[in-house]
């Protein structure tokens, strides 16, 4: 077993950690890393995704924490650590024109508040890689948007000793990633197993509505058809979040080993070479851990790829 080399993905609302990248986390656990999952919000302007569970009044009362209790739920399922970064959902705002944004949200916060409780994570855990979402969010919730851009100035400002000095001592984290949990070729493969099986396929509308200019680079294709079951656990404990009859779940398990067995990522800063057809978060890093350690306080780090995008929504 390799040492323990540490993983932080860093997600907006309770659940998102299990939609994405879920069973990647679970692998590294079992293999001997150190996940954390860091959640931004607590999900508490969310709306009960699961019919049947819509008109429940215990969840109504107290969503907020039925959204607590859900992510401990997944935590224990998936094995991972998990942290609360501490601020308000923003909510999906929905018209035209859009309604402004609550005060107090979490896309409303100075982007230095936000991004220094992110550096002081970062600094207690020390992780060598971080995921996030791309600058689009993954999609447009104002929270994800947010996410990204307080996860890429914390990445950027940890292992600066004169950002943030009361935040604990420089960290340089060496990777970050952005979840592409749904990229075009996993859509694909999803739409056509369906096909084949003579079943309507809910992808049908999203391949013709795709814009090409949404393509994204996948640089890591790490497989984990393994934990996919653990990834459909930690995502039911969501109950408030997930339809269990819902789209998420019209792919069965075994028809996904077979037709895409992975999770796909593209990174977006590292100051490691990003390989082509890398397979692994880990990879290119040291698998000694004082060494890793020692790449990651060293001070004389250099970017070697750099995969960010100016943001298009």
């Amino acid at each position: 077993m390799a040492d323990r080399l540490r993983l932080m993905c860093v997600h907006a609302h309770p659940d998102d950690e299990s939609s994405k990248g879920a069973p990647v986390m679970a692998k590294y656990v079992d293999e001997g890393h150190d996940v954390l999952v860091v959640s931004c919000t607590g999900g508490e302007r969310g709306d009960v995704l699961n019919p049947n569970l819509a008109d429940n009044p215990e969840i109504q009362r107290d969503l907020a924490q039925v959204r607590r209790d859900e992510m401990a739920r997944a935590q224990a399922i998936l094995g991972v650590d998990h942290t609360w970064l501490g601020f308000v959902d923003s909510g999906l705002p929905e018209g035209d024109p859009l309604p402004p944004l609550p005060e107090g949200c979490f896309a409303l916060e100075p982007v230095e508040v936000a991004t220094e409780a992110l550096v002081r994570e970062i600094r207690r855990f020390r992780p060598h890689v971080m995921t996030t979402y791309d600058e689009n969010g993954g999609y447009p919730h104002p929270d994800h948007i947010m996410c990204h851009t307080v996860s890429m100035a914390a990445f950027e400002a940890a292992g600066d000793p004169t950002a943030y000095p009361n935040a604990g001592d420089p960290w340089q984290p060496l990777k970050i990633y952005y979840n592409q949990t749904f990229s075009r070729g996993r859509v694909v493969a999803f739409h056509e197993a369906l096909t084949a099986l003579g079943e309507e396929s809910p992808y049908a509308a999203w391949l013709e509505n795709w814009d090409p200019s949404r393509e994204r680079t996948i640089t890591t294709r790490v497989k984990c058809d393994e934990w996919f079951e653990r990834r459909d656990n930690a995502l039911l404990a969501h109950a408030t979040q997930v339809d269990p009859n819902g789209n998420f779940f019209r792919v069965s398990r075994q028809q996904q080993a077979k037709v895409w067995p992975w999770e796909d990522f593209e990174a977006g800063l590292s100051y490691v070479p990003i390989v082509e057809g890398e397979d692994d978060l880990f990879a290119g890093l040291p698998t000694d851990l004082a060494e890793a350690d020692a790449l990651a306080t060293s001070g004389t780090l250099t970017i070697a790829h750099d995969g960010r995008k100016e943001r298009t929504v």
